[in-house]
């Protein structure tokens, strides 16, 4: 087994849906630590499935937490400015991977989810989490404001809620973070990875170029002017009408018949 496979497991076919790909982070004994190593794991791990015809990835953690942010110790051990900020870059270069890559990325929370963890909830596509699950952004907690952190998450919820969570370094429990927006869905633990593979089935299902497509987008429209979001979007439909994908999913439509994909 590789360094890459030890720290991040691969399932593919993932709960039994064809296309779903299960990245599962294992460092249970550090509650999944973003350590070096992780970083670089999960970014060829993502790096990897984006190149394939996946079409849902879903992300959770190994043990007792989804992910405890950064590994502070090995942090510790090499302190100078110039290691800071190519540790952070490399960890914003990993979280860009999950926005960048064609495939819905699902964050399938339990337990807690602090800091840099809480950043990857906030960055993944989607998220499920169980009504267990506990986030926070607690680096001031530290001396350390969540600066990085703050970028996906000032993008997920109000900006009021996010700094809140960002000067205060509280927990919220996972109906609040539904209710902001950080998460999509909650379930009690023994349902959780049902209503993961419900989510990551109705992906799947979709013609995945569509899919890459509007993702792309989605994402583009939200940093830019509303005119200027109408401009991509008007591009972005007439090129999606264009692929067989849609021409078939409308012909099924006006004939009444489910769609040939």
């Amino acid at each position: 087994m590789s360094d890459t496979e030890a720290l991040v497991h691969v399932e593919p076919d993932a709960y039994g849906v064809e296309g779903a790909v299960l990245l599962t982070m294992n460092r249970p004994n550090a509650f999944n630590a973003l350590s070096e190593s992780m970083l670089d794991a999960l970014a060829s791990e993502l790096t990897r499935i984006a190149r394939s015809d996946a079409r849902a990835v879903v992300l959770g953690g190994a043990g007792r937490a989804f992910c405890a942010g950064h590994d502070l110790k090995e942090m510790r051990a090499t302190p100078s400015l110039a290691y800071y900020r190519e540790l952070f870059a490399r960890c914003s270069r990993m979280m860009m991977t999950i926005e960048r890559m064609p495939q819905p990325v699902i964050a399938r929370v339990h337990g807690i989810a602090t800091a840099a963890g809480c950043q990857l909830v906030a960055m993944c596509d989607l998220a499920v989490a169980s009504d267990e699950a506990r986030f926070a952004v607690s680096g001031v907690n530290l001396g350390l404001f969540c600066a990085t952190p703050s970028v996906p998450l000032s993008r997920n919820v109000s900006r009021k809620a996010a700094f809140e969570m960002l000067v205060t370094g509280d927990f919220i429990d996972a109906r609040t973070a539904c209710e902001r927006g950080l998460v999509n869905r909650v379930a009690t633990g023994n349902e959780l990875d049902d209503t993961v593979r419900a989510l990551a089935a109705s992906i799947a299902k979709k013609p995945r170029e569509a899919v890459a497509a509007g993702k792309r987008l989605f994402y583009r429209q939200l940093e830019t002017g509303i005119e200027d979001a109408y401009a991509l979007a008007v591009e972005a439909m007439a090129c999606n009408m264009m692929e067989a994908s849609a021409l078939e999913g409308t012909q099924a439509f006006i004939e009444k018949r489910p769609p040939r994909w």
